[in-house]
């Protein structure tokens, strides 16, 4: 009986002094692979972009202080850099490629440095004064500006050829006279 109390009492101690030493066995036996668990990706979340309807292109003006294009004479903060519009609506920012959209929505960190630059109350602070001075010499308003749909240099330097011809068709039939009298040689 003695012996059998020593050899449970040892057999006891040893015990916890096997658990701390982190000693393990494994055995493992695999037969074909493991089926693999399939978690399908979430959704993309996707934000609605904000309901913009513009009738017409808007005129987009240039103050010095900004040096990048804004939209005047509509309810929204649109600008125009780099190529993209960009829209901030519901303390969120949009861009597009188009002015009226599909608008999709940009973090901050990815807007443009001259967007990210200036605070939204000053923008909107020299958008204002640029577009009174606008008002007033609307048809000899010497700043930067443009309407969206001739964005392309393309299109605006087939414009203005067409403009010149038009000119020099004029020039030439005032030249002219169509032949008949009051000429430079006065042909009577």
């Amino acid at each position: 009986m003695k012996r059998a109390v020593l050899a449970l009492s040892l057999a006891l101690t040893a015990v916890p002094c096997f658990a701390a030493s982190d000693v393990g066995f494994d055995v493992n036996i695999n037969v074909g692979n493991r089926p693999q668990v399939v978690v399908p990706a979430p959704p993309p979340v996707v934000v609605p972009g904000p309901p913009v309807a513009i009738a017409e292109p808007p005129v987009f003006l240039v103050p010095r202080s900004l040096g990048f294009y804004v939209a005047v004479g509509v309810p929204y903060d649109l600008f125009y850099l780099s190529g993209s519009y960009y829209l901030w609506s519901g303390d969120v920012w949009y861009r597009s490629s188009h002015y009226n959209g599909p608008w999709g929505v940009v973090k901050y960190k990815n807007l443009p440095p001259g967007l990210r630059k200036h605070k939204l109350d000053r923008i909107r602070y020299h958008r204002d004064g640029e577009y009174r001075v606008y008002e007033v010499e609307r048809d000899h308003y010497r700043g930067r500006h443009f309407r969206p749909g001739k964005e392309s240099k393309r299109e605006r330097k087939m414009d203005h050829e067409r403009w010149k011809e038009e000119r020099r068709r004029d020039k030439d039939g005032r030249r002219d006279h169509g032949g008949k009298g009051r000429g430079r040689g006065h042909d009577d």
